[in-house]
């Protein structure tokens, strides 16, 4: 069953036990902008209490604020009370909520076109807020005073961007004005975390490079990164350039650190920490430092084939390879891939051996000829996969016979 078809079976529950509940919120915008869309959200009169008697399995997310998940058939959707909220703190959270009507929900949520309710039983959409007018338009507004809308939430400046970009919208003007008065008061109302999940958002769809350059016009991403306070933004154009042609499967890291192409390994660590980055994205970024230094002709020349066997077994060689690409003259490209798969091709058998972590020579190879354990025994496994690699060798007894013709064999 689909996850539409689940949620339609959720509000027809709802209505079974008396209470109006509609799909709100981002569906309803991509269901009218004929997007499609497995992200539904419910909103309903019934309380977290009522939703909690009805479905048998829920999770408590947000009951203080009247938001419960429902899980059927396996599929999770966040089911909320309509509500109007009493104020609030701290730049994000409501001081409280209280019950209030459909239209009086839809007046206090962000934009206008985030603002509308749909009910699928009877095929009705529901909307207060000009939400379906301002997606004709192409237009990102805020619903009511802009103005109350960023306080009570900065990261919101954020999500306009985000949805300017994504649509081809333009930002409305009050909406606009808005953003350049608030957005100096983004941090510390707003935790990195949430800055970094929208910007998450905004590189998973085409644009991204012109949603960095409407950030840095609306000063919000200098905000972001201080580092980029006194960069113009014929300078910012021309980091981003290259985004659109990033392949479709190029991690954010590696999309938001053009911004500062220049920064030292040590550089990006200390913007990884400032990030909270997961050690997966600190690992993706490390790599990917190294790569441009080891793809260089001059570091390419010196590097024998062990070397380019490890460095070709990374899982994110091939990704990387293709995002340095992108940033080089077509032929000098063109020229780069061929060289990298025709040697990968050549150590085909041993980045296998690599990635498996099969070893080309073991312990028990060298203890037969009469090598203890110890440190000459971890400089002979080494030496001789080396030599393995270097000279295409699988079989360990001519590994072994290679590393006697070596110094390594005859030290004691």
């Amino acid at each position: 069953m689909t996850s539409y078809r689940v949620a339609y079976s959720v509000i027809e529950k709802l209505y079974e036990w008396g209470f109006i509940a509609y799909f709100a919120g981002g569906w309803v915008r991509d269901f009218l902008m004929g997007h499609p869309s497995d992200d539904i959200d419910i909103a309903t009169e019934a309380s977290v209490n009522e939703i909690q008697k009805i479905f048998p399995k829920t999770i408590p997310v947000g009951l203080n604020f009247g938001i419960v998940i429902v899980v059927e058939d396996g599929v999770q959707f966040e089911v909320a009370t309509f509500r109007r909220d009493q104020g609030y703190r701290d730049g994000r959270r409501p001081v409280g909520v209280e019950h209030a009507t459909p239209e009086e929900d839809a007046k206090r949520r962000d934009f206008t076109i985030n603002g509308m309710f749909y009910d699928p039983l009877h095929e009705q959409l529901y909307d207060f807020v000009d939400g379906e007018e301002d997606i004709r338009r192409g237009v990102v507004r805020a619903i009511g005073n802009p103005h109350k809308r960023f306080i009570e939430d900065r990261l919101r400046m954020i999500r306009a961007v985000r949805y300017a970009s994504r649509f081809h919208f333009s930002i409305e003007a009050e909406t606009l004005t808005a953003i350049l008065d608030h957005s100096h008061t983004l941090f510390p109302a707003v935790a990195i975390e949430r800055i970094w999940n929208e910007l998450s958002k905004m590189a998973a769809y085409p644009n991204f490079n012109l949603a960095l350059i409407s950030l840095h016009r609306l000063n919000l991403l200098y905000e972001i990164f201080p580092l980029l306070r006194d960069t113009s933004i014929d300078d910012i154009q021309n980091l981003v350039q290259f985004l659109p042609a990033f392949p479709e499967e190029a991690p954010v890291v590696a999309k938001i650190f053009e911004l500062f192409p220049s920064s030292t390994l040590e550089e990006k660590r200390e913007l990884a920490l400032y990030l909270k980055l997961s050690n997966k994205n600190w690992n993706f970024l490390h790599f990917y430092h190294t790569s441009k230094v080891i793809l260089t002709p001059q570091q390419s020349s010196e590097r024998e084939l062990s070397e380019w066997a490890y460095f070709y077994a990374h899982p994110s060689y091939p990704i990387c390879l293709k995002i340095i690409a992108i940033h080089l003259p077509l032929d000098i490209r063109q020229a780069l891939i061929q060289e990298h798969h025709t040697r990968k091709k050549q150590l085909e058998q041993s980045i296998r051996k690599i990635q498996s972590k099969k070893p080309f020579l073991s312990s028990n190879d060298l203890l037969k000829e009469g090598v203890q354990p110890g440190k000459r025994m971890g400089i002979l496994l080494r030496e001789g996969e080396r030599l393995a690699i270097n000279k295409s060798l699988y079989d360990p007894r001519e590994i072994i016979s290679r590393l006697k013709e070596t110094p390594f064999w005859r030290e004691e």
